[in-house]
């Protein structure tokens, strides 16, 4: 059985995004770990960041991003299926590059894919998310953030990335550029395994974090819409998290590999735990619209964290 690890990224250093521990956590795992890496800024570190984990197991593949080619965020899963088409495994082990593993599950996750290798049916593996906001010590959870995503893959030709590259789907007969195509794509076939993503996407000092929102919106709205954005000052305040102290509390530990990067964590003093309980941005998250927190609080609070009409881009084998 051989596992590979893939990823892709862009100014990934630069936006604050823990690349090279990302890729760390699962290098005891995995065979080899392909790394797509777009054509960053030139004060981004990202490439000499994985070249210094000095692993003969990573192999890095430059690329050139398209926008317009691949708008609405569809270039993330462009570059996601450039990595897969690099995999050599029996099972594809996909991380973000904010997307970092515990030690702690390595063994189990190894175990699973070996109980399943010659399961046919099941066409990947579906891990429990944590959702990090603001800093280390507190989560995301309400009714928008998804709780379970597919991260390992079996090495099938059929499926491929999908929309912006959150998940996967099968796609027969795939024409390389309508990642977002709902048509003719089914959702996989997969296994649960009890294991965990720690997802530290929305962990950054409170400036970069506007800026990585700024990034993300040009890949996904097009340089127009951002500069309508900026000529109306939405990126000129650093970004506000909210209360944190209303959200829920996190007590665990973090994998090994975080430590470094989590000590250097300097702005909590930018950070809010008091007033009112939703950011104070002109660009609100989803979670903070009145609809999805009234949600959020029937779920919590009346059905016991049963989720209404969740959204699920797969389909779970009891395996």
């Amino acid at each position: 059985m051989k596992i590979s690890g893939f990823t892709m990224g862009k100014n990934a250093l630069k936006l604050y995004y823990p690349l090279r521990q990302s890729i760390e956590s699962i290098l005891p795992l995995v065979d080899e770990f392909i790394v797509v890496l777009g054509d960053s800024d030139e004060d981004d570190r990202s490439r000499a960041e994985v070249e210094s984990i000095g692993s003969k197991k990573i192999r890095i593949i430059d690329t050139v991003w398209d926008i317009e080619k691949y708008p609405r965020g569809m270039e993330h899963a462009h570059q996601t299926d450039i990595a897969k088409a690099h995999c050599t495994g029996d099972w594809l082990f996909y991380l973000q590059s904010d997307e970092v593993v515990h030690e702690k599950d390595l063994d189990t996750i190894r175990e699973r894919c070996r109980q399943l290798i010659y399961d046919s049916e099941v066409e990947g593996l579906l891990f429990n998310y944590r959702h990090f906001w603001g800093d280390y010590e507190h989560l995301q959870d309400s009714h928008t953030w998804y709780r379970k995503e597919i991260r390992i893959i079996r090495n099938l030709p059929e499926v491929h990335s999908w929309e912006s590259a959150q998940s996967f789907r099968r796609i027969p007969g795939f024409d390389g550029l309508h990642y977002r195509q709902q048509e003719g794509t089914f959702k996989l076939k997969v296994a649960s395994v009890d294991a965990e993503i720690f997802h530290y996407g929305w962990v950054r000092p409170p400036a970069v974090m506007q800026s990585k929102i700024k990034a993300f919106n040009l890949n996904h709205r097009g340089k127009e819409k951002v500069e309508e954005q900026v000529a109306s000052r939405q990126y000129a305040k650093a970004f506000d998290y909210g209360n944190l102290s209303k959200i829920t509390f996190y007590e665990g530990s973090h994998p090994a590999v975080m430590k470094d990067w989590i000590n250097r964590f300097d702005w909590k003093e930018q950070l809010r735990f008091t007033g009112p309980a939703r950011s104070l941005n002109l660009m609100s998250p989803k979670h903070d619209r009145p609809k999805y927190r009234i949600i959020s609080w029937i779920e919590k609070n009346l059905l016991g964290g049963m989720r209404l009409g969740e959204f699920r881009n797969y389909t779970l084998l009891k395996r």
